[in-house]
């Protein structure tokens, strides 16, 4: 590919708002007639009374099947089989991350449709063209790419009003990189997921989601709290799923999430969501690229108002030593990762220092001093 093709990618439909799950039938039925509609226990109930109405009176059917726990190689062949067995055009996901990276693979696997109906905002997963393949014991064993982003991507805002807040303040951490990630990859000339340039859109995409986060997360968070659907809570929903989900698809990826890598080899970091570990790591890439005062004072103040860590001891690791989070630092900067998609050159002592850093600014403010 040309060094400077441009290449977006993105779900063909997205459909948000209070209720909308009791209008999936006139979206699906362009799709399809016969859905197989996958998902845990929580996640089928959320979805479940809107799903019947609406399916019923547009004249669809669905086979609801009870996910199995692991977005695994076996699973996605059971779900394949009953998909096939059914003559499923459609295949729906309803819940969080895994259920969908799941329907998406048996989507692909049973060339049916793709709906996508999450029930928590905590990442930008939804509308990306990607699965993560687990073995049974919890490890990855492969990335799925489907031949296409989903179908229809639908969130009822209602639904997702009444999931924990913190799976919400989580999908905050994970689209407050969006920008930095693609800014970073713009300047670089760093490909994007779909081996592409960014594009102009991608790009407002990105600025708009952290811009959004900035304006209206303690607003979106304080509503989530109340269990209720604001107009800053939905531009949030929106952020955290849509705006985040285009931009790092098709912006790129850089230090923030290349550096979860690390983290995930440590075990006092296995209790955190995704993204509250990805809000740490973009403060890490912020000083890592030497942004500015007004930048950083932004962004911390921003994490600690919705609960974000901001230091190593918010995420359990301000006692594994030097020699571990070296360790943790190395597996992130391995050639090829997504860490070296910055436009100066990125090494371990960098970010190792990095990360001290950030700590030290995190706990200044703690201490109710200004970070620089």
């Amino acid at each position: 590919m040309a060094g400077n093709v441009k290449v977006m990618i993105s779900p063909s439909r997205y459909v948000q708002g209070e209720g909308a799950i009791f209008e999936i039938g006139r979206h699906v039925k362009k799709l399809g007639k016969n859905a197989l509609v996958i998902g845990g226990k929580t996640g089928l109930a959320a979805t479940r009374e809107g799903r019947e109405k609406s399916f019923a009176d547009n004249g669809i059917n669905q086979v609801e099947e009870l996910f199995q726990g692991e977005c695994s190689s076996p699973e996605i062949e059971r779900l394949t089989g009953i998909a096939v067995q059914n003559n499923c055009d459609v295949v729906i996901g309803s819940g969080g991350g895994k259920v969908l990276d799941t329907a998406k693979a048996v989507a692909a696997a049973a060339k049916a449709a793709t709906v996508i109906l999450p029930t928590i905002a905590s990442s930008d997963a939804p509308c990306s063209a990607m699965s993560v393949i687990y073995k049974e014991d919890g490890t990855i064993e492969r990335f799925f790419i489907p031949p296409r982003n989903p179908d229809i991507v639908l969130v009822d805002t209602a639904i997702i009003a009444k999931s924990p807040t913190r799976m919400l303040v989580a999908g905050m951490g994970d689209a407050m990189a969006t920008w930095f990630e693609a800014d970073a990859c713009a300047k670089s000339g760093s490909l994007n997921v779909a081996r592409g340039q960014a594009t102009s859109a991608a790009l407002a995409c990105a600025k708009l989601c952290f811009d959004i986060l900035m304006e209206y997360g303690l607003q979106a968070k304080i509503a989530n709290d109340e269990h209720v659907v604001t107009p800053a809570f939905e531009k949030v929903v929106e952020a955290n799923i849509l705006l985040s989900g285009l931009g790092f698809e098709s912006g790129g990826v850089a230090a923030a999430h290349s550096l979860q890598d690390g983290l995930n080899m440590l075990e006092e970091c296995h209790g955190f969501y995704h993204g509250e570990k990805i809000g740490f790591l973009t403060l890490v890439q912020l000083v890592l690229e030497g942004r500015s005062r007004d930048v950083l004072q932004q962004v911390f103040q921003f994490s600690r108002q919705v609960g974000l860590p901001t230091t190593l001891a918010d995420l359990k690791i301000d006692g594994i030593g030097e020699q571990r989070l070296r360790e943790a630092v190395a597996v992130s900067c391995k050639p090829k990762a997504s860490i070296h998609n910055h436009a100066f050159p990125v090494t371990e002592e960098l970010v190792y220092n990095a990360f001290l850093t950030v700590d030290a600014m995190g706990r200044r403010m703690e201490s109710g001093l200004p970070i620089v």
